[in-house]
């Protein structure tokens, strides 16, 4: 097991947002968070990077409780966010030192693993270049490149795909796949429900601040009582019924 989330109450006031959130993500899989805007998508990956603290709940990363021992719980993962968080007074260079520095890594093999990563996105050539010279894709492949460099437990990727090229998508996914030939757990929030179908190995679907539906594919099929039907079109069918009810 790797990440597990128990009756999540949380949110940003003493109102929540979140009411009695529980879903799994297994060492080695894709799980895709989905769900409308403000259904709590973003703040349910906040507390599970501890940037929110749960009304009540229990949030675990192999075993380490977040807020029993937050320090060794938050050096298992790694998070690249929808909007990209650059140091505008240091270079590319320097961002992969930071992170080199913050998580205690080998010097030299985070390098080499930084190096491959660098050459795939297109930036091995951009090391002494500050984030006022990058565009917005060319921030997001940075921030990609910090996370996917460590060698975390558990990878939660937020939106990944926007301000994106299509190669560098490409580039991503086939990443996020070795990541979970490699025993890597992967929390991927997005809107782009056609390629979370093809690439997610199981969904936990959000709404109104609960989940509503999860599991594979086929099992919400079952679930929603529609048989061969995409993702996409699952999905609005619940978020449908949901907004009626």
């Amino acid at each position: 097991m790797a990440l597990e989330v128990k009756k999540l109450v949380g949110g940003y006031s003493r109102i929540p947002v979140l009411k009695d959130v529980s879903f799994q993500v297994k060492a080695g899989e894709l799980v895709g968070l989905i769900g409308l805007n403000g259904a709590g998508k973003s703040t349910t990956i906040n507390h599970v990077i501890g940037l929110l603290q749960p009304f009540s709940g229990e949030i675990t990363l192999n075993g380490v409780n977040l807020q029993k021992d937050p320090v060794d719980y938050k050096k298992q993962l790694a998070y690249v966010p929808e909007t990209p968080i650059l140091y505008d007074e240091l270079t590319l260079r320097e961002h992969i030192e930071l992170t080199i520095k913050a998580y205690e890594l080998k010097y030299d093999d985070a390098w080499k693993r930084a190096h491959k990563l660098l050459k795939i996105f297109r930036l091995d050539n951009k090391l002494d270049w500050f984030p006022a010279n990058f565009s917005k894709g060319m921030k997001q492949k940075v921030m990609i490149c910090c996370a996917l460099m460590i060698d975390a437990k558990l990878l939660i990727v937020d939106e990944p795909f926007y301000g994106l090229d299509p190669l560098a998508v490409h580039d991503l996914l086939e990443l996020i796949e070795e990541k979970k030939k490699a025993g890597t757990a992967v929390l991927m929030s997005t809107h782009v429900l056609d390629t979370a179908q093809r690439y997610c190995d199981r969904f936990v679907l959000l709404a109104n601040g609960k989940v509503r539906a999860h599991g594979t594919l086929d099992e919400l099929r079952q679930k929603a009582d529609r048989p061969g039907e995409s993702l996409d079109d699952i999905y609005l069918s619940l978020a449908r019924n949901d907004q009626n009810e």
